[in-house]
């Protein structure tokens, strides 16, 4: 009996013991976790433990029924050391996720035996060496992110095999050699390409036209890629946005809409290429394909031809600046020694006119009691804690940045370092003192966070200086139109976006509602929409037109913002005038709210105020319009850059719906810039 009892409890306990071990999911796991580097990992993983019969309630673990894992989800765990084969052993796993880690080493080769694997993310980590052949396995792989990683090599020709592909990054890696034959054929699920920041070389597959479900942006940036633009690209759907910048691509640019969409950005840093929209006449460039020993030659040529054309040009401008600045200031000098020197008796007089010239800077009773009819230079600070006078205006160094017919526009840097932004209104001796201080005063009262400062100005029968704040990262129309050396539209997501635009509705609202005349600006657009330095925006151009005295029209097409770096053609600005502007009517509000609502549109789209589509220019507005009626979905219009912040769609749809309220042909149907205002101060504060 008392054997039977002990038999009994020796099989009792043999039975808890394997009731309680590990399964073999589990031991493939504590493998895994063994492999890590650091004691600070197991602290992460804490739940893993032994002691479990199975790893189903393990932290980023995922089982089925059956108690297979099918899921290892680990993103941002600060996870170090390397893959452990023994993942190949989960057989069933289905999705792997172990980005922004601190894995490294190579890819074992038995990662790719789960061949139900669907998706592979490994951004953000230091995996090195080949991508192995066996990847090919992974018929069912719809997922591959590998960016942010130091993979080199070819990009494996097995991938081809993976015919459900809807994702694939690789980006940031040092991946080499042409893209694999028939890469566009085989891969035509592709939702999503980025191969950018690679070491890519060759032409560009001509069968990458096939990728015609793809959204969002097809990025093959900053690689090595060579050869024509195949124009078979033209195929892909014209939503998607095309980058190809920062290649060794060549020759004209193949007219289609897709790639006339993208913009000067998409092309920048391929010197060789021609056509719109980069702006560079194929007709003056030899657009046969040079061959790769004389590229790099050439191409350097080419760079210190154009830096050495830039600064001659910045150098005589700005010496051209000086003297003109230092002759005012000679004659002024000049004028006071021949008083003192046949006048002995005025001597007191001719210091009191002065006292006079500094009182008329401050109200309009000195300026009244001015002598107008002699000849006179006037200097007159504008802010009450300006930090330089005319003496050290002269000592700068000046460098022309734009010009149009309402002069020029100068990056002045004084000795002290300061930066300011002149512009040099020109020859304009019929407007007397009087009313140019009248009208430069009226200017200088509105301030305002979101409307640029009048800092000074100068006045002279010859000439006329305006001094502004300095304001470093140019203007909205540059960065939309991709001009070079501006900020790239990239870099615009869209809490940022959002944040410009609240932002010029703010200054717009001030200058409405809140100055002593509740003023109408009467020249939005986006050249005028400077950007500081946390790309806050500053609105230009107030007052200007009462100044030059021309009719708004000229002023629209002419206007250049301070910072600007060319003049924007006429035809593009005439679009951001309200339909009742061009008749003689007295100036509304009304003007400049239809004028932002471009400009909303503009920042939404990123496209141009008109856009050429095959052969024909189209109305921004109207075609905005146009997909509303139709009911085209809003990933239509948006920006395809814009696809990174998906999650914010309905933000974006209230935009585009303020947008097309200010552009409303009926001056009376469009809301006032308050209520604008409102409605963003609203959307950025859910954001």
């Amino acid at each position: 009996m008392a054997q039977l009892f002990l038999i009994l409890c020796f099989l009792l306990t043999l039975f808890i013991s394997m009731a309680t071990s590990l399964n073999d999911q589990g031991l493939a796991l504590l493998s895994f976790k063994q492999a890590l580097l650091n004691q600070k990992d197991y602290s992460v993983l804490t739940t893993w433990n032994s002691s479990d019969s199975n790893p189903c309630f393990w932290l980023g673990i995922t089982c089925n029924k059956d108690l297979r894992v099918i899921s290892i989800r680990l993103p941002n765990k600060n996870l170090s050391g390397s893959l452990h084969p023994s993942i190949g052993t989960l057989l069933s796993l289905r999705h792997i996720n172990l980005k922004n880690n601190e894995f490294q080493g190579k890819l074992p080769t038995e990662l790719f035996a789960p061949e139900g694997l669907q998706s592979l993310v490994l951004s953000g980590n230091s995996f090195s060496g080949f991508v192995p052949e066996e990847i090919g396995r992974l018929k069912s792989l719809i997922t591959l992110d590998l960016s942010k990683n130091s993979f080199n090599g070819s990009i494996p020709l097995s991938l081809l095999q993976c015919k459900k592909l809807k994702t694939l990054v690789l980006s940031n890696n040092n991946f080499s050699g042409d893209l694999p034959t028939r890469f566009g054929s085989s891969l035509v699920q592709l939702r999503t390409l980025n191969l950018s920041f690679n070491r890519l070389s060759g032409t560009i597959p001509e069968d990458i036209s096939n990728l015609k479900n793809l959204k969002g942006t097809l990025d093959l940036s900053h690689n090595s890629l060579s050869g024509m633009i195949p124009t078979s690209l033209g195929d892909l759907p014209e939503v998607l946005y095309v980058d190809l910048s920062y290649n060794n691509l060549s020759g004209p640019i193949p007219q289609s809409n897709v790639l006339l969409n993208a913009g000067p950005n998409a092309f920048q840093g391929n010197p060789l290429l021609c056509g719109i929209p980069t702006k560079v006449s194929c007709a003056t460039r030899n657009t046969q394909t040079i061959p790769s020993q004389l590229y790099t030659q050439k191409a350097n040529h080419h760079s210190r031809f154009c830096t050495i054309l830039t600064a001659t040009g910045c150098t005589v401008a700005g010496i051209i600046f000086l003297v003109s600045l230092f002759i005012y200031h000679l004659r002024k000098a000049s004028a006071a020694r021949a008083d003192k020197d046949h006048q002995n008796n005025r001597t007191s007089h001719s210091e009191k006119k002065t006292m006079q010239e500094f009182l008329c800077f401050k109200g309009n009773s000195a300026s009244e009691a001015l002598d107008e009819n002699k000849t006179q230079q006037v200097f007159m600070p504008m802010d009450p804690e300006i930090q330089f006078d005319l003496d050290q205006l002269l000592k700068a160094s000046a460098f022309l940045l734009g010009k149009s017919r309402i002069g020029l526009v100068y990056k002045v840097v004084l000795e002290n370092g300061l930066m300011l932004a002149v512009r040099r209104l020109g020859d304009k001796g019929w407007l007397r003192l009087k009313e140019f201080l009248a009208d430069v005063e009226a200017m200088a009262k509105i301030k305002h966070p979101n409307v640029l400062n009048l800092q000074a100005c100068c006045w002279s029968q010859e000439e006329k200086l305006l001094i502004y704040d300095y304001i470093p990262n140019g203007d909205l129309g540059s960065v939309i139109q991709g001009r070079p050396g501006s900020l790239s539209c990239k870099q615009l997501s869209w809490p940022v976006r959002l944040r410009i635009l609240r932002g010029i509705a703010k200054g717009l609202t001030y200058i409405h509602e809140f100055s002593a005349k509740r003023y109408v600006h009467g020249n939005i657009n986006s050249s005028n929409i400077l950007l500081g330095p946390n790309l806050e925006p500053k609105i230009s151009g107030f007052g200007l037109g009462r100044i030059v005295d021309m009719p708004s029209s000229d002023i629209r097409s002419d206007q250049i913002s301070p910072m600007e770096s060319r003049s924007p053609s006429v035809s593009r600005e005439a679009y951001y005038q309200a339909p009742e502007a061009s008749k003689m009517t007295k100036p509304s509000q009304k003007w400049d709210v239809y004028s932002f609502g471009l400009v909303v549109l503009e920042m939404v789209t990123g496209k141009f105020p008109v856009m050429q589509m095959s052969n024909s220019e189209t109305d921004l507005v109207m075609w905005v319009e146009a997909a509303a009626e139709r009911n085209k979905p809003v990933w239509y219009v948006l920006d395809p850059v814009l696809a990174r912040d998906r999650d914010m769609e309905d933000s974006m749809v209230q935009v585009v719906k303020i947008g097309l309220d200010c552009v409303k042909k009926s001056p009376d149907k469009r809301p006032s810039m308050r209520n604008v205002f409102e409605s963003f101060e609203k959307l950025a504060s859910a954001i």
